[in-house]
């Protein structure tokens, strides 16, 4: 039996074949889980095309920088998996591309907030959003990416790298609170090639650097789910 057959998962952060996001999709699926997508709007085209490849699969705009767009996007996760969601992949990074050309001390005001509401806050807000459905479920995982540059200086990643600082913070703040409500908790955070765990609570959450190529992260993301 698949390993995932039956759990339902809910993928932000595909944008095109090469997207880590789409490769974890591809894992998932060949375990059995059924998936549903998010999209950005310029991106619709190639979300749709990828998403007909894995039968089955469901697609639905969502720009993470909107409350109403997230409302509207679990929502629709809602009708589609039955009022329930096994997990929750969080796929999603950005700055803009001058805040990581300039140098650190050029960092803008609007780059900076920019960069931590897509690249932070955008999981601080779907894991309140996804909770209720997971909660429905009985037990749930969240999974996000990130990076080494959030501990020590990694030229010209600039203003991404404190978003991951507060990216993998988050996830500690999440799991803590969250951990109450559920069966397992399993925060994760592969290191340097090797995966430092700790358990308490009852919530399952796994933040992953990213991996050199898509791929290699769809069998870390596979592995973590498999904990």
């Amino acid at each position: 039996m698949p390993l995932l057959e039956g759990k339902k998962a809910l993928i932000f952060g595909i944008a095109n074949h090469r997207s880590i996001g789409w490769a974890i999709a591809q894992s998932l699926a060949a375990e059995g889980a059924q998936l549903a997508f998010s999209y950005q709007e310029r991106m619709e085209k190639y979300v749709r095309e990828l998403a007909a490849k894995i039968p089955g699969t469901e697609v639905m705009e969502c720009d993470v920088q909107s409350d109403e767009q997230l409302d509207s996007a679990f929502a629709r996760t809602g009708e589609i998996f039955n009022g329930e969601l096994d997990i929750l992949i969080h796929s999603v990074a950005y700055a803009p591309p001058r805040e990581l050309e300039n140098p650190f001390y050029d960092t803008t005001r609007e780059g900076f907030h920019t960069a931590l509401d897509i690249s932070a806050y955008s999981l601080i807000a779907m894991a309140r959003r996804a909770f209720p459905l997971m909660q429905a479920r009985g037990s749930g995982c969240m999974l996000t990416m990130t990076y080494m540059a959030s501990e020590r200086v990694m030229p010209k990643y600039n203003v991404m790298a404190v978003a991951k600082a507060a990216l993998e913070c988050s996830v500690r703040y999440l799991a803590h609170e969250l951990g109450e409500h559920r069966r397992v908790l399993r925060e994760a955070f592969e290191r340097n090639g090797g995966v430092e765990v700790d358990t308490q609570g009852d919530a399952f959450f796994v933040a992953f650097p990213t991996a050199p190529g898509a791929l290699e992260a769809a069998r870390d993301a596979q592995a973590a789910l498999s904990i």
